[in-house]
């Protein structure tokens, strides 16, 4: 892998060079913005290394649907998107989010990390291996969507169409993934899922003066009230039911987490904070972070929230509240639990939007194609990676593979201060030339 690893160092500034013109490009899902624009530039990055591009329409964003015929039998599926996060909030960003720029060997720019840097990063590592290789030693199917920061809404019409094209893979590469606070590389095999849903409460028919509070029912706080019976101050959700279909951490992925050295003191200074929630650390905090299911409010509004004062009491309230569920919890089965649970507690007036979701997957760390990936991090980044059974985040995982019995790896560019989703996101180029040969050395990898 010599040559294929040198030609990646020799190129890398054009391979920096398509990553600027990628985040140049604005691919907003929540707002819409430049979506079909990107799909056209994601689709001409992979014609240019020689695949085969469909662009599937769905009722959203189109998915960029890549195809490469390779010498071997096996078929590595990739999964990446092409949507970001919104920008805001624009004035904390130290240069424009859509204009990239390179300073103290960083790429700043929304998408850098997530996840623009890994399409490019996995496009310039397929065309280096061929440029040293008569053929890829496995067949690539590529998939990338345009809505997985909205919660990939359209997907599963994507999946519908292509499921025996998807249920055919070995594995999959997955789009997250990186190196931790203590700079260690690591990879998760699954995802917890997510219900999110809206609560919201309405009283007068307009915003009344404050005065009249004292004859005139609060939404805000008929809101306040119903989120106080969610969860108790030690954490536990109080949804009759919500734990029943929890599923036992297996052996060997309670072995996963008790080899994986998480760098706690290096994420708190990351964070910010002096503890962790409750107090917790070692195992404990280890298995509460991957396997705990929660309840989060994301956002409350009612009323006046400006500057100065305003006396008012408002007509409606609402909360945004969304639960990362672990296998075998279903966002379906949550949603009515929920339902019912404010019911029962006298809160039938409270309107339940439930907006998006999406069920768990986590993995297995003793799978074959899962200890690949780990021996070939260990030989590019020089130490054996941690093998997280699921991340505690969430995407369409169980979706386009957890369903189908694939197995799935993550494989970022980024790392723990990377701020993706917020200002300033960035990837370091290190990692990213790092993340490139990590590519070509999974495939190489595989064709043994």
């Amino acid at each position: 892998m010599d040559e294929i690893f040198t030609h990646i160092e020799a190129h890398a500034d054009e391979c920096l060079a398509r990553l600027k013109r990628a985040c140049a490009q604005p691919s907003v899902s929540a707002q819409g913005e430049g979506l079909a624009e990107m799909a056209d530039l994601a689709a001409g990055m992979l014609r240019d290394v020689g695949f085969s591009v469909e662009l599937v329409p769905t009722d959203g964003a189109p998915v960029v649907l890549g195809r490469m015929t390779g010498r071997g039998r096996r078929t590595l599926l990739l999964y990446n998107h092409y949507d970001v996060q919104p920008v805001d909030p624009l004035d904390e960003w130290t240069t424009p989010p859509f204009e990239p720029h390179v300073r103290e060997g960083k790429f700043y720019a929304r998408g850098a990390a997530d996840n623009k840097g890994a399409i490019v990063s996995r496009a310039c590592a397929l065309e280096a291996y061929l440029a040293h290789r008569d053929a890829l030693p496995v067949n690539i199917v590529w998939v990338i969507e345009g809505e997985e920061e909205i919660g990939s809404p359209h997907l599963a019409q994507f999946v519908a169409q292509y499921a025996d094209l998807l249920r055919g893979a070995y594995g999959c590469v997955w789009e997250a993934g990186g190196k931790n606070a203590r700079d260690r590389y690591e990879i998760a095999l699954g995802c917890k899922g997510l219900l999110y849903v809206e609560l919201r409460t309405r009283g007068a028919a307009r915003d009344l003066h404050s005065a009249l509070a004292a004859a005139v029912e609060s939404p805000a706080w008929r809101l306040v009230w119903a989120l106080d019976t969610l969860k108790d101050p030690d954490e536990r959700v109080l949804i009759p039911g919500f734990y029943d279909d929890v599923r036992p951490i297996s052996p060997a992925q309670r072995r996963a987490l008790t080899e994986w050295d998480y760098p706690e003191e290096e994420t708190r200074a990351l964070y910010g904070i002096v503890n962790f929630l409750g107090g917790l650390s070692g195992e404990r905090l280890k298995e509460h972070l991957i396997f705990g299911p929660t309840c989060n409010i994301d956002g409350i509004h009612a009323g006046y929230t400006g500057p100065g004062s305003k006396t008012v009491l408002p007509c409606e309230a609402y909360a945004k509240v969304d639960f990362r569920l672990v296998p075998d919890q279903d966002p379906a089965r949550i949603a009515a639990l929920l339902r019912a649970h404010l019911d029962a507690q006298g809160f039938d007036d409270v309107e339940v939007i439930a907006r998006e979701g999406e069920p768990p997957s986590a993995g297995d760390p003793a799978h074959p194609f899962v200890q690949t990936a780990a021996r070939t991090a260990e030989r590019v980044y020089g130490h054996r990676p941690a093998l997280i059974p699921m991340m505690s985040g969430t995407g369409p995982v169980h979706l386009l593979c957890g369903q189908f019995g694939v197995p799935m790896v993550t494989a970022g560019v980024g790392y723990a201060g990377s701020r993706g989703h917020a200002p300033d996101e960035h990837i370091r180029i290190a990692d990213f030339i790092a993340g490139t040969q990590y590519i070509a050395a999974l495939l190489e990898e595989l064709s043994i």
